[in-house]
């Protein structure tokens, strides 16, 4: 990635450069390819570029006035050169050809940009400022304001370390750890923000205007006579969406599971291959396999696809078991819970990364979500009672019932909910019931995964594919970038044409009776290996979790007799304690927040070593007292320190 930051003084005093020395610390720790920096009277940009494709040297400047810091990977060139009439632009780097369009068309340039990208563009001119990100937020973008300045940096680092003013970590944001993912405008420090998927935060005058640029069209829709014109649109879509991820001056790396999504995805990109349609020399594979799990040995499946593409790619052992111990780097500051290779990758491929020529990595995050891997037969029925189409519908209950032998009541029941807007969550239930239970109240909504009432007159489906959308945008805010050398993580099945064509088209397109996507078997055939095609759908893993807690539980139950959490009023350690035991004993447990419970005691404990132990005051945790302590069974790295409240909240 290429990281760029900068610092603005609305009031026209200079930037102190011992501010920007401390933020060169910290940014040199970062591998770079080149340097770029603009300094005049009350602001200063710093960039520091580790992506060959970006094509133009930064800071870039305009004539008129406009300076732009770009990040990212912008798909459409030739369609916005061509908008443009701009021929001197054919040879143009992508930060040249997005100042171009926002020269041209201001803030409604953003809707034309199509990859994953965020920027931020200063008109010395007009003195103002604009953040902006792309429709996904695959990218990040954060920003920190005082009453007199701005901040800004794609990269959370220096804006922590390097901050000026005593801020407070977020209980809103540490809560949406503990439901699905934190919302997307959120950090860990409260005076912090990140900028929204879809939006820009424009600053004029010392005043901080955010807004929307684009949005899913709710009423669009795509109708085909038949299947087979909506399975050449999909396989149209996804070679596109492949395609544009291939883009890098040198091999690109893409994970294979075994899976439908992965091997769809590397099936399609040695076609893209075949046809010299690409722009990377060579494609090469990444598989795991856990033969201590025996529903998830995916060796078999994975192997398919590489004998189709006659090579075989790098074969990693994983142990799931490490996920209950979650480390994080003792030499380098883990800004939020999710930079801990607990979280994201395990050792082995963490050295291959590092070791590698590689710059991109393709996930295939997304696709189970899109395509319809967890078939709800209540979201087809809704959208066909809500357009009227009576007589389908009630052939179409019937398939679903016969097929999933499913009480015709019980998936009546199911689709009258999905035809009601989505009410508040206020009123249910934290779903983790060992957290503090002042915590607990204090961000309910976080806990409860934000879902809220959406109104009449949308497709039952629609209000579905938002929801879900929500969700992967948070996911994706607490992703950092792959490896120690900041790979690009590419997701193929998040392009936005190819999400586009997905909420328009009938749902019963994407999921039949007894056919699980069934749309992207169709459309697949031949390309991808039948064996995968046909395949069920892969089995989650919680085995290893549970096992790990049996067989370590007394040392859990001492290492957990202080935690941070606890001392933070986060987690009530008693009631944590007593659902460890009760997980121990086999009963049913919450598993997801109570591996997120040791992640969030680990980042927290190695956030308290940094704020002893480290060159930075850390002065966004004043109001916190640290002392060392050692717990009477230490099993992390990072676990000694203690955070200890002042008082108040």
């Amino acid at each position: 990635m290429n990281i760029h930051y900068g610092f603005w003084n609305f009031d026209g005093q200079p930037v102190g450069p011992a501010h920007m020395a401390r933020v060169k610390s910290v940014v040199d720790l970062q591998s770079i390819d080149g340097r770029g920096e603009f300094v005049d009277l009350d602001i200063h940009l710093l960039y520091l570029g580790a992506n060959e494709e970006a094509g133009t040297d930064q800071p870039f400047r305009t004539r008129s006035g406009c300076i732009i810091l770009w990040d990212g990977r912008l798909d459409n060139k030739s369609e916005l050169i061509d908008a443009l009439s701009g021929e001197p632009l054919r040879d143009a780097g992508d930060a040249e050809i997005v100042v171009a369009a926002y020269e041209r068309w201001g803030t409604r340039a953003f809707s034309k940009l199509i990859g994953d990208w965020s920027t931020s563009i200063w008109n010395s001119v007009e003195r103002t400022l604009v953040l902006a990100k792309d429709f996904l937020g695959a990218r990040h973008l954060y920003y920190s304001t005082t009453s007199g300045s701005v901040r800004w940096s794609n990269l959370l680092d220096p804006l922590v370390l390097a901050a000026t003013q005593s801020a407070a970590l977020s209980q809103e944001y540490i809560a949406g750890w503990f439901s699905r993912f934190p919302a997307s405008h959120l950090t860990p420090y409260c005076d912090i923000h990140a900028v929204r998927p879809a939006s820009y935060v424009l600053f004029h005058d010392g005043r901080e205007t955010a807004q929307t640029y684009w949005a899913f069209d709710r009423t669009k829709t795509i109708f085909y006579k038949s299947s087979h014109h909506y399975e050449e649109h999909f396989r149209e879509v996804f070679e596109r969406s492949v395609t544009r991820r291939l883009r890098s001056t040198v091999p690109v790396l893409a994970e294979l599971s075994g899976g439908m999504d992965s091997s769809s995805i590397v099936c399609m990109a040695d076609h893209v291959l075949s046809r010299g349609a690409a722009k990377t020399p060579r494609l090469d594979t990444i598989s795991y396999y856990d033969d201590s799990e025996p529903n998830w040995d995916e060796s078999a499946y994975f192997k398919l696809v590489e004998q189709r593409r006659g090579r075989t790619g790098l074969h990693l052992p994983i142990n799931h078991r490490r996920s209950l111990h979650p480390t994080f780097p003792a030499d380098c500051f883990a800004a939020t819970p999710g930079s801990g290779s607990g979280f994201s990758e395990n050792e082995l491929y963490a050295v291959h990364l590092r070791c590698g020529p590689y710059r991109v990595l393709l996930q295939g995050l997304g696709g189970d979500e899109v395509l319809g891997g967890t078939p709800a037969p209540s979201l087809q029925l809704a959208d066909l009672l809500a357009s009227g189409r009576l007589l389908c519908f009630a052939r179409t209950l019937l398939a679903w019932a016969l097929a999933g032998r499913i009480p015709v009541i019980g998936l009546l029941a199911d689709t009258a909910r999905d035809l009601l807007p989505l009410s508040s969550a206020n009123g249910r239930a934290s779903p983790v019931p060992w957290l503090a239970v002042e915590f607990t109240q204090r961000n309910r909504m976080a806990l409860q995964g934000y879902q809220r009432g959406s109104g009449f007159g949308t497709r039952p489906s629609f209000r579905a594919n938002m929801l879900t959308l929500d969700g992967l945008r948070r996911h994706l805010g607490c992703l950092t970038p792959a490896g120690n050398r900041g790979l690009e993580r590419r997701y193929v099945y998040l392009d936005r044409d190819l999400l586009e064509f997905l909420y328009a088209i009938p749902r019963e397109q994407l999921v039949r009776p007894n056919q699980r996507r069934a749309l992207m078997r169709r459309a697949l055939q031949g390309l991808v290996p039948q064996g995968i095609l046909d395949r069920k759908r892969k089995a989650f893993i919680s085995r290893a979790p549970i096992l790990a807690i049996q067989e370590e539980l007394q040392g859990l139950l001492l290492e957990t007799n202080q935690m941070l959490s606890s001392d933070l009023g986060i987690v009530d350690r008693q009631k944590f304690q007593h659902y460890l035991k009760q997980a121990a004993e086999g009963q049913s447990v919450p598993v997801v927040p109570l591996l997120r419970t040791f992640l969030v005691e680990a980042w927290l404990r190695h956030i308290s070593r940094w704020i002893r132990c480290s060159q930075y005051p850390f002065p966004f945790l004043d109001h916190l007292n640290t002392r060392a302590y050692t717990p009477r069974n230490a099993r992390h790295p990072s676990a000694d320190g203690n955070f200890k409240k002042k008082g108040g909240d």
